[in-house]
């Protein structure tokens, strides 16, 4: 008898795990593929203000109700390999004109008026270069921090919008430097 209580409890205990299993997939996938997922940088494109290795939890949500702003830090697929992410800074949005002289970038509005010259407090390795390009409906240019280590929209071109995954909201790794929203200044 006591054999048969046994028996019945590992059943019982095996189908609850199941249970939690199944109930962890159901919260665990959907949040993944469309609420947050981790990323890891790679190379030294976002020099100082992202390592290689730092771990990274990247908020794909709010892109849906919101644009990221200026100069925020975001996750792309790469256009060259939509298959490939980058890490890199949104610097011009849709019908804009990014001009860059001597390694300063300005950027046109729509309107052909308005002139925006960024600050960019968050360059360290600067390069000095002259660059121009005008985008076109749904285009989106991308720069890393580090302008002489990066390959970015000066290279490969302008980003369509849906190519952009996210923000990092979280930074896990390195410890010394778990914060919100990084690459804010």
């Amino acid at each position: 008898m006591e054999e048969n209580n046994q028996i019945e409890t590992k059943k019982s205990s095996f189908w609850e795990l199941v249970r939690y299993a199944v109930i962890a997939l159901l919260i665990v996938v959907p949040f993944r593929i469309f609420v947050a997922q981790p990323y890891v940088v790679e190379g030294a494109s976002m020099d100082p203000t992202f390592k290689n290795g730092d771990y990274l939890i990247v908020d794909q949500l709010s892109k849906r109700f919101e644009l990221p702003a200026r100069e925020s830090v975001i996750i792309i697929r790469y256009p060259k390999n939509p298959s490939t992410f980058f890490i890199k800074r949104l610097i011009a949005f849709p019908g804009e004109t990014v001009e860059i002289k001597k390694g300063k970038v300005t950027i046109l509005e729509v309107d052909g008026k308005t002139k925006i010259e960024l600050d960019e407090p968050y360059i360290i390795y600067s390069k000095d270069e002259n660059f121009s390009a005008k985008l076109g409906t749904n285009e989106y240019f991308v720069m890393g921090d580090n302008r002489a280590g990066s390959s970015d929209s000066r290279i490969w071109g302008a980003v369509p919008g849906e190519y952009i995954i996210g923000k990092p909201i979280l930074r896990l790794l390195p410890l010394n430097k778990i914060g919100i929203s990084p690459g804010t200044f």
